[in-house]
């Protein structure tokens, strides 16, 4: 079993409140959720209005598509313009 996880932080200059920010990351939890079928969590920095970091994760039986998967959220967020990523750290491990 193969377990992907990637955790990304993200900023988001259009949101000037804690009520924006929760907004915009609904919407991108769930945009995400429903095209990548991974498991979704807002993991740190939950007070802060402007930036988000957010965790990722997938199991698949092949590390190839574990990593094409992240690679795609990855690129999904890039093209978003509400968000800007920061960083993007990504984990492959076989259990």
């Amino acid at each position: 079993m193969i377990v992907g996880t990637l955790r990304i932080e993200l900023r988001m200059d259009g949101c000037f409140t804690l009520k924006d920010k929760r907004s915009v990351l609904r919407s991108l939890i769930e945009r995400t959720r429903r095209q990548f079928q991974v498991s979704v969590a807002e993991v740190d920095q939950n007070e802060l209005w402007n930036v988000a970091s957010v965790g990722f994760a997938t199991i698949s039986n092949n590390s190839a598509h574990a990593e094409s998967i992240l690679q795609g959220i990855v690129d999904r967020l890039d093209a978003m313009p509400e968000v800007c990523v920061e960083s993007a750290e990504k984990q492959i491990v076989r259990l």
